[in-house]
């Protein structure tokens, strides 16, 4: 019988997505095939702090506010694993035959569900690289251009792919002189505008202005989160809202497309209350286009996986002209989506044919697939 490959899930972390990843992370550990792999539950709390087996579990049910109690009465040892993760976490990560990880056993694979700031933007993927050991979702290049919209945008234009009209703007230059800023966007776009923080994701801090009354509010908004805000027309005008489609994108140098998803929000636009919150909003899958638009889009979707140099898993994000121009414009990747059983991206793949558990499988098998390749390199003269 083959061994068994020993896999961390990592989750929670100082986002503002922190509870999103942990309903993610339980999904994983539920349906996760336990005949092929030991798995580690890793969890890092809101304050940073990192934790391993009891406590990390802890932190997805009934446990955390015991978990909290104990770290706020300067417990360094909750677990067996918790200070070891505190002190040294390249050491928990290290296959062997370096330094391993608890219980006497190094981690082969790590699974992140760390979604938005500090975990779907590189800086883990650096942590990742340093320990040398194999990771699901893409590496430090894709996942940080993969969050910074400004720069996901501007790889788009390079590879030709239909963006809507934007401004970017930073923080400095809005609060040393917002007038300004505000006839620059008016100059440059139309009303309605999106406003929004250019690092971060699940449409955390995101507004919608139909007028410049609006406007101010919503860069006030956005700059708490990122110092480089990103301004977008609306497609659809004033009197129409677009549509939005959704593809699962996966693979490595070889990526496919699922089925064409759309999602129809409870409110205006889907932020993360319609997301999260509310129960207003439903998916529609496949989505009612022509095939020949899906077709289109699906091609689009792997065309901006590639521009991105993303790897594994990606939700590619498109929004349409709900008029009879029906014009398709790529709006967003998302690097590490939302991972419950009911996410857009688990059930695109779904419907195209890949369960849950195995499509968390596949995910596994492709980050061993990219570290081989990885382990190709030579990274020395000598």
């Amino acid at each position: 019988m083959a061994k068994k490959l020993r896999v961390g899930v990592l989750f929670g972390g100082r986002s503002g997505e922190h509870e999103v990843s942990l309903l993610s992370a339980a999904s994983i550990l539920k349906a996760i095939d336990r005949r092929r792999f030991d798995v580690v539950p890793i969890g890092i709390t809101k304050e940073g702090r990192w934790l391993a087996a009891a406590d990390a579990t802890g932190l997805l049910g009934a446990d955390r506010s015991a978990v909290a109690r104990r770290l706020r009465a300067g417990d360094p040892e909750a677990t067996p694993g918790a200070k070891l993760l505190h002190e040294g976490i390249p050491t928990l990560l290290a296959p062997e035959p370096g330094p391993q990880g608890p219980e006497g056993k190094a981690i082969d694979v790590v699974f992140p569900v760390l979604h938005g700031t500090f975990g779907e933007d590189g800086t883990i993927q650096g942590l990742f690289e340093l320990a040398g050991i194999a990771y699901v979702g893409s590496g430090v290049l894709g996942s940080s251009a993969g969050m910074d919209k400004d720069v996901m945008k501007r790889l788009f234009a390079q590879a030709e792919l239909p963006i809507v009209k934007h401004v970017t703007v930073l923080r400095t230059k809005w609060e040393a002189s917002p007038r300004k800023v505000v006839a620059q966007i008016e100059k440059s776009l139309k009303y309605p505008l999106f406003v929004k923080p250019a690092n971060l994701g699940s449409s955390v801090g995101i507004s919608k202005a139909h007028d410049r009354k609006e406007l101010g509010p919503a860069l006030e908004e956005a700059a708490k989160y990122d110092r480089k805000l990103i301004v977008e027309q609306g497609v659809g005008g004033k009197k129409s809202r677009a549509r939005e489609l959704e593809v699962g994108v996966l693979g490595n140098d070889d990526p496919r497309a699922s089925v064409v998803g759309e999602i129809i929000p409870g409110k205006e636009f889907y932020d993360y209350e319609a997301k999260y919150l509310s129960e207003g909003s439903v998916p529609v899958i496949p989505a009612k286009i022509t095939r020949e638009e899906a077709k289109r889009i699906r091609e689009m979707a792997v065309a901006a996986f590639r521009s991105c140099d993303l790897s594994g898993l990606a939700r590619v994000d498109f929004l349409m002209e709900p008029d009879g121009k029906r014009r398709i414009y790529l709006n967003e990747v998302n690097t590490l989506p939302g991972f419950t059983q009911i996410s857009m991206y688990p059930k695109l793949w779904e419907a195209t044919g890949v369960p849950y558990a195995e499509l968390i499988t596949r995910l596994i098998e492709l980050s061993l697939e990219r570290q081989e390749d990885k382990n190709r390199n030579t990274y020395s003269r000598e």
